[in-house]
């Protein structure tokens, strides 16, 4: 064999090795490529998961929708509602539906106080047993269970003592409305308005509320939405789950609700007492906040409404 024939013959065989390496490298690359996809992946999943549970348990975001906090809270405010401070709760509904499941809550760190800005279930409109969607309602607690609730042209006292109004908070006096009566008021039948109600005192489990014929509208939701049967026969008898009663023992602790807008909030005045198993959390903080009537197709005009003072402030 010539010394020509001999370097072909290595080129060959070096192209060829070449070519072996290439491929084996090859082989070697779609399985690496393949398992950093998959830990991308599992580290999106992982995220995921984590702020599901962030938001089940510990701490959900909430949009001001209604004008009914203003000026604490006003319509495009965007909070971060603290979950836990009242004891966390499993799902109370499945996901992105109204079906409503069974739930059951941890021990609270505290219970919710007078004062207290507090997200929780709505009860339902005043003459309805439930409500037909799951909706989440944001007021101020002004009565705890056993309070006495009375409005005097406007003003709120509290267990016979004038409260102050929130700092933020608006309140417009009616004199005139002191004789007018609001057919939409909880009670039913109760002949008061919204400037000028009760008393009334706000059920503690283990009070006892006389019923009678006079009453019977006005506390028969209630008592139904404890779980209990109530009607009245024809000659004027009530029977609670059958048995005839004139009086009924409350099974449950509520609080009485009023939004800092007074004159434009729809609150425990017209439809009622929140249970304490409605609680859902504690307003925390103003996480960002703008003008929601902006759409988002003029995105310049919208960044150009962000309420920067409003940013990152504490709710009280």
């Amino acid at each position: 064999m010539s010394e020509q024939e001999k370097n072909i013959e290595e080129k060959t065989e070096e192209i060829k090795e070449d070519s072996h390496a290439s491929q084996a490298a090859g082989m070697e690359e779609t399985p690496h490529k393949k398992s950093l996809l998959k830990e991308y992946l599992d580290a999106l999943l992982f995220a995921c998961l984590v702020a599901l549970v962030l938001k089940i348990l510990f701490i959900e975001a909430y949009r001001i929708p209604t004008g009914s906090m203003e000026n604490t809270l006003v319509v495009g405010d965007f909070l971060l509602v603290n979950k836990f401070i009242y004891g966390i709760t499993t799902p109370r509904s499945i996901p992105f539906t109204d079906i409503r499941i069974p739930y059951f809550r941890l021990p609270a760190f505290k219970q919710p106080k007078r004062g207290d800005v507090i997200v929780f279930d709505f009860p339902g409109n005043r003459d309805e047993l439930q409500s037909k969607e799951i909706v989440n309602y944001i007021k101020r607690l002004v009565g705890e269970p056993g309070d006495s609730i009375k409005i005097i042209d406007g003003k709120l006292y509290v267990n016979n003592e004038l409260t102050s109004n929130p700092e933020n908070s608006i309140s417009r006096s009616h004199p005139n409305k002191d004789r007018d009566v609001d057919t939409r008021i909880f009670p039913k039948g109760s002949g008061w308005n919204e400037d000028s109600y009760g008393p009334i005192r706000v059920p503690k489990k283990g009070d006892v509320i006389k019923i009678n014929t006079e009453n019977f509208d006005g506390w028969k939701y209630f008592i139904m939405r404890e779980g209990h049967s109530i009607r009245i026969s024809t000659d004027k008898k009530i029977f609670i789950d059958e048995i005839e009663k004139s009086e009924y023992t409350v099974g449950k602790d509520y609080y009485f609700m009023m939004g800092d807008n007074r004159n434009n909030s729809l609150d425990s005045r017209f439809w009622g007492f929140a249970s304490r198993e409605l609680v859902v959390g504690q307003a925390m903080l103003i996480y960002w906040s703008w003008n929601p009537s902006i759409p988002f197709s003029d995105l310049g005009k919208l960044f150009g409404s962000v309420r920067w003072s409003r940013v990152a402030k504490i709710i009280d």
